[in-house]
Formats: structure tokens, C-alpha cells, sequence
């Protein structure tokens, strides 16, 4: 590998790209080249219980190389992007005392960003204001939030659609707590207290169509296997809730709203497909932000072996 800048920085590797872009694959394909532990970039992966909707890596891919941020938190726990950067760094470290190579494989990428370029802590949710919010949603709509937003925050409102509700709410808080921006905690002038990647591969697909179809055959593929019935079993815990962030989960919570009669049931894939698809171009607006990523085309015959290359030449 190249010379670090710095004589002590934490040394990773960054496998980034949108859900079903074939991260999983990669990253194993990786590891059996060389000797790797993995950090999951993924804020639904950390939840436990919740295994069919998030495609946690199955137990024998868990087995063939160690994993870390994997089911290290109940669904009824929040788990932010500044606990992330703490986890992670001590992993890094951690890891390459073991002599592997930290490979960080994900698609949070707010999580990617805040290693590489350092965070600020944001401010605490407040439970008062978020009701505030929800009321004022419920009333004018979150098209109408997401055009508040704008006036403050014009570039967090950019990146997210007016319906992204989770988002908008947390991006009102955050300016009506600190008075400043979302955008500020993430400013690229906190390099110097960032810990970014030796580098950061991205696959990413040349083809919408391509990921559109591995999207569908995916949730085809979660239902299949039992997804509702996971959420139900979530439900019947009666300690989580439908605002709770692990339940907010693309596939979660189109699958709670239809548990809950907002809508029937049999649209569920439908609705479950789309959203994961917007999922899928938030998380290439956020890709194309970060200049620095070297791409690879997700629907290439070699992209696997690819990856594979360029993790061998930084060797």
C-alpha cells in the first residue's frame, strides 16, 4: 500500500454502493484472497431480529470471515453515524494489530462520510420537538416540511425527496436545536479530524434497469422467505413502535403501515420495491459526492474480479 499522509493514521479499505449492487459478494471474494475482518457500513445491520428485511449476511458467510456491527443493538436502540465513527475507528485499530486488513463494507453512506471527513457531535433528538414536527407533518405534509427545510438547509434539501420524512424531520431538528444546518456537521473542512480510506471502491451501476431487477428479485426473495412474518414478530414484542429508526428500515416500515391497515397488504411489493429503489439513488446522490471513490460498473461480467484487483494492487 501506499505511504499514509500521516505517520499514525488508521489504515481501511471502503467498499461502498447502492443496496444490491453486490457488495456481499465482493467483500467475501476479497477475503478469500487475503486475510480481511469486515466492519459493516449498514445502519439496519446493526439491529438484531432483523435478519430477512436488511439481507444480513447469512451464517455462513458470517462464519467464512469475521464481521463486526452486526447485530450489536436492539431494535428499540437508536445507533447514530458519531457512534459509528467510534466503533469503527476502534475496530480499524483493532484489526490491523491482528495483521488483517480492515475492510469496511456498506451502504450508509452518511457512515462512509463521517469516518472519512469527521463529524461534530450533532444535537441529542429531542422528544418534544420531534412531536412537534410529526404534528406539523401530519397537518401540512412533508412536501410542505421539505420546502421549510429549504429556506434553512438548502443543501440537505436537495439531496432528499420531499416524502423522506424521517429525514426531513431529523434535518429540522438538528437546525432548530443548533440553529445551524445539517450540512455544517459534515462540512469536508473537518478532514483533518477525519480518518479517511487507503481507498474507497464503489460499485456502482452503469444500468438502472440492472439494479431495478436485482431490487425486485431481492424483495421477491425476502417475502419468500418469511419477511412479514418477521415484523410481525417485531410487533409482537409490544415495545417497539412504528417511529422508532430501526422500524423506519426501508422494507420495515412499508411492511409495518401494512400491518397496521394503512393500506393492504397485497400492495406491499409494490410498495416495498419503490422504496427501496429511492433508497438505491439517495445512496448514488451521496456516492457522487465523494470524488475520491474509484467506480466499478456493478453489472460487468468481472466486476467481483475487479474489486479483487485493486484491493491486490494496493498491496
Amino acid at each position: 500500500m501506499a505511504a499514509d499522509p500521516t505517520p499514525n493514521a488508521l489504515r481501511y479499505v471502503a467498499l461502498a454502493g447502492p443496496t444490491a449492487s453486490g457488495k456481499t459478494a465482493a467483500a467475501l471474494a476479497i477475503a478469500r484472497q487475503r486475510p480481511v475482518e469486515i466492519v459493516s457500513v449498514d445502519s439496519a445491520l446493526v439491529y438484531r431480529g432483523m435478519d430477512i428485511g436488511t439481507a444480513k449476511p447469512t451464517p455462513a458467510e458470517l462464519a467464512e470471515v469475521p464481521h463486526h456491527l452486526i447485530d450489536i443493538r436492539d431494535p428499540r436502540e437508536a445507533y447514530s453515524a458519531a457512534a459509528f465513527v467510534e466503533d469503527a475507528r476502534r475496530l480499524i485499530g483493532e484489526i490491523a494489530a491482528r495483521g488483517r486488513l480492515p475492510l469496511l463494507v456498506g451502504g450508509t453512506m452518511l457512515y462512509f462520510k463521517a469516518l472519512a471527513d469527521g463529524i461534530d457531535a450533532m444535537p441529542a433528538a429531542d422528544p418534544a420537538l420531534r412531536r412537534q414536527l410529526e404534528a406539523d407533518a401530519a397537518a401540512l405534509g412533508w412536501p410542505a416540511m421539505h420546502a421549510r427545510l429549504a429556506e434553512v438547509d438548502a443543501i440537505t434539501a436537495a439531496r432528499l425527496a420531499p416524502n423522506d420524512g424521517q429525514r426531513i424531520q431529523r434535518a429540522l431538528e438538528v437546525w432548530h436545536a443548533s440553529g445551524q444546518p445539517l450540512a455544517s456537521f459534515h462540512a469536508a473542512g473537518r478532514a483533518s479530524r477525519g480518518t479517511p480510506a487507503v481507498a474507497l471502491l464503489s460499485l456502482e451501476p452503469t444500468d438502472r434497469a440492472w439494479l431495478n431487477e436485482r431490487i425486485a428479485a431481492r424483495f421477491d426473495a425476502m417475502l419468500s422467505a418469511g419477511f412479514i412474518a418477521e415484523v410481525q414478530a417485531l410487533r409482537a414484542r409490544g415495545d417497539l413502535a412504528a417511529d422508532l429508526p430501526s422500524m423506519r428500515c426501508v422494507g420495515y416500515r412499508q411492511t409495518w403501515e401494512a400491518l397496521d391497515g394503512a393500506w393492504p397488504i397485497t400492495e406491499l411489493r409494490e410498495r416495498g420495491v419503490a422504496a427501496t429503489r429511492q433508497l438505491a439513488k439517495r445512496q448514488m446522490t451521496w456516492l457522487r459526492s465523494m470524488p475520491q471513490r474509484r467506480v466499478i460498473a456493478a453489472e460487468a461480467p468481472d466486476a467481483i474480479a475487479q474489486v479483487v484487483r485493486l484491493v491486490a494492487d494496493l498491496s
